[in-house]
């Protein structure tokens, strides 16, 4: 959530930042509603401390016997003026913060400019794509062929879009799973937790996922609750209406839980085999740091998720999300794709993105700086990472011609030593 200070020092820079995402929003009309709701204030206090100086007028005049008739009259007519400005202020309150709710941060000033993914600048690259003497398959082909993935039976039970693991594949996500916690506890200085998996609306509106996105969302209607998208909304929400002390950041906290997605509107999108699921494992990544401090903590934050894959041996570039692709709380991501030379594709496995304060605003996470004045953090996430699209990279990268997956060697001793499936 943006803060309406912004808008009535700068609309015009506020205007400019919406159009390089390709938004047309009426300032103007949100700074008059803005406008109106302070003229509102000052007319109640207006009127409270008018009402104030009757009503003590009114004892005074009851106590030296004169009549208050009148006065008494004034006084409820004041209440009533009082009672319609409360129902205005309220409509125009609700208006105004549901407005300021739906509208997405502001870029960072480093941000590229541009309309798609298609704008998206390659920042760097690591390793090379693995060399092969064959012709690479599929994911989805390896795994039937290995009899470790079950795609038809996983349907059957909840329809397209989800997936059952089996074998050698259910210990290697398992492995996976420990190995990124493993790794950034003690190397990389995170702090483990373990969330609810079911949040409420008010969760679900710190991040911003609400009110915006309720339609790419699982909810539990009966009990008012939503599956999560990510632990990054359980995570952040951890220190809702929370100020923190300064010597309490920069705070960085781990999680690993399954992740729930309806996928709206990705018919076509790279949905084959694992590529895009509807349920999936992730290890998140959340930080909570000081303003002025955030945009390192990003550049730290990446490199912790590109640390995962480069101790894994595979093959990824890093992107800078362009004006017009970058998410709708972040003011910069960087995107980590893994090379699948399967599908000859590039595969989002993690998104690094620093919000800013707009969550921190929405959520009134805060902390005492030098002056002891409680201000809003930043708040970070990244993935770190995202097991399906690693799965396939781990299995595409590491085809062999017979058909068998070598296993990178960090991860052998999460999988007794194997060393091959095949």
């Amino acid at each position: 959530m943006l803060d309406i200070k912004s808008l009535r020092e700068n609309p015009e820079a506020a205007k400019t930042k919406w159009a390089s995402r390709g938004l047309d929003v009426d300032v103007e009309a949100l700074l008059a509603k803005d406008v109106r709701r302070r003229e509102i204030i000052t007319e109640l206090e207006q009127l409270q401390h008018t009402r104030k100086a009757s009503s003590k007028e009114i004892g005074m005049k009851k106590k030296a016997g004169e009549d208050a008739t009148e006065a008494m009259a004034a006084v409820r007519a004041i209440g009533d003026q009082i009672s319609a400005l409360e129902k205005e202020k309220a409509e125009v309150n609700e208006a105004l913060d549901l407005e300021l709710l739906s509208l997405p941060n502001f870029p960072h000033d480093s941000v590229p400019v541009g309309h798609s993914e298609a704008d998206n600048p390659v920042i760097r690259t690591w390793g090379q794509p693995v060399e092969m003497d064959f012709e690479p398959k599929a994911h989805w082909e390896l795994a039937e062929a290995l009899g470790i993935f079950e795609f038809e039976r996983a349907a059957a039970i909840s329809g397209a879009g989800f997936s059952c693991l089996t074998g050698a594949a259910a210990r290697l996500s398992r492995g996976l799973i420990s190995f990124m916690l493993d790794l950034h506890i003690t190397e990389h200085g995170y702090t483990e937790v373990q969330v609810p998996l079911l949040v409420n609306d008010d969760a679900m509106t710190g991040t911003g996922q609400l009110p915006k996105f309720a339609e790419e969302l699982y909810r539990v209607p009966e009990d008012n609750l939503w599956l999560i998208p990510t632990a990054e909304v359980p995570v952040t929400n951890l220190y809702r209406d929370h100020i923190f002390d300064a010597d309490d950041l920069p705070m960085s906290l781990t999680a690993h839980t399954p992740c729930f997605r309806r996928e709206a509107g990705a018919a076509g999108k790279m949905t084959r085999g694992m590529n895009r699921l509807h349920q999936f494992d992730k290890v998140e990544m959340v930080k909570f740091v000081k303003p002025a401090d955030s945009y390192a903590e990003l550049e730290k934050l990446t490199g912790h998720a590109e640390a995962v894959l480069q101790k894994l041996g595979l093959h990824y570039r890093v992107i800078t999300l362009c004006t017009g692709d970058v998410g709708f709380s972040s003011a910069k991501t960087y995107d980590i794709e893994l090379w699948a030379p399967g599908q000859q594709a590039w595969l989002e496995v993690s998104s690094c993105s620093n919000f800013e304060d707009f969550q921190a605003r929405r959520a009134k996470i805060r902390y005492r700086n030098e002056q002891g004045k409680p201000v809003m953090v930043h708040t970070l996430n990244g993935s770190g990472v995202a097991l399906p699209r690693l799965l396939v990279a781990i299995l595409e990268q590491g085809q062999q011609a017979d058909g068998s997956i070598v296993i990178p060697e960090v991860l052998r001793p999460y999988m007794g030593g194997m060393e091959k499936i095949g």
